[in-house]
Formats: structure tokens, sequence, C-alpha cells
């Protein structure tokens, strides 16, 4: 996935998940803290848990000086180490599609969100273009969107929305993916 700040920092706006300061936020399967750079922005970083099964990428968050006082721990987006209703907000961006079962994911998303909290996943959906949907297919999930629906509301989610994002010359575009 190739990403820019500005490009990361849309879905946080539009999700509301850069609110307010106070709030706890959980950044799972977040690798080098790239989506956690935009969080810390606007809440606190000691409210901030950044969250990865990779030690290499876990090694690149923490030598950033920005995330410093961020919690950064090794776990699994599909069985998380916090007990329920632990986060305000939950974000996870470009990390679903490496997850082996999205929905034990989604699931878990739902059990550390506190009531009345945000859940943001940022993930690929499947391509259109029958060559784009064959070579997606060989390395990558690229879920439809019905399915990403249909694990959010299994989950317990209610008010699900997804909102398509990507750059501006892409927008529309759906002929080559």
């Amino acid at each position: 996935m190739h990403s820019t700040k500005s490009f990361n920092q849309h879905p946080l706006n539009a999700h509301h998940l850069a609110v307010m300061s106070y709030v706890q936020v959980c950044d799972v399967g977040g690798g080098t803290g790239f989506c956690t750079l935009g969080v810390v922005e606007t809440i606190n970083p000691k409210n901030v848990t950044l969250i990865d099964q990779s030690p290499h990428q876990l090694a690149k968050a923490k030598a950033k000086p920005a995330l410093k006082d961020v919690t950064i721990m090794e776990g699994d987006a599909e069985d998380l180490p916090f007990a329920t209703d632990s986060f305000d907000r939950y974000v996870s961006a470009g990390s679903i599609e490496y997850w082996p079962e999205p929905q034990r994911g989604i699931t878990e998303a739902y059990r550390v969100t506190k009531p009345g909290g945000i859940a943001c996943i940022i993930g690929p959906v499947h391509p259109t273009h029958p060559l784009s949907r064959f070579f997606a297919d060989c390395w990558m999930l690229f879920p439809k969107e019905s399915e990403y629906m249909d694990w959010f509301t299994k989950a317990g989610f209610t008010d699900v929305k997804i909102t398509r994002i990507g750059p501006k010359w892409y927008r529309g575009v759906r002929r080559h993916g």
C-alpha cells in the first residue's frame, strides 16, 4: 500500500478518530507506526497503544521520536491482550489483509472498543478487473465491501459505514482495480 501523510489523515478525520486529546486509542497492526504518527498529532501519545505481531516493524516504530510515549507492544490482532471495553477508538490501517481470520479480528475490535466508541479499519477491496482479481487473489486478502459489512455487523457493530479513500487521481476509477 502506498500512503502519504494526507492520505492517512483522511480516514482518521473522517471517522472522528482524532477528536479529543484524552481518549484511549489502539492502533492494531500498526507496524512501523505510520498511522500512529497521525493519531499522536491530536491524541496524547501516553493514551495511544500500538500493537503488531512483527518485532522488526515494531523496532522501526520504537525508533521514531514522536512515538516515544506510545505504548508499543507485540501481539495478535485476532487475540488482543486487552480487557473488554479498553479503548475509545480503535484503528487498523493496512493490516486486515494479513489476518488469517478477519472475522476474529473485527470481533476483537468490537470487544476492546468501549460502548459509544469508534472503530475504523482501513483495508483494500476486491478488484473489479478480472486480471487484477486473479493476481490479488494469489497473494492477499481483498474482501468485497459486502464481506466487510457482514464482518462488522456479525461482530456487533451498528451504524457501519464504508468510506472509499485513495489518491485523488484514482477516485471513481474502478476499471483497473
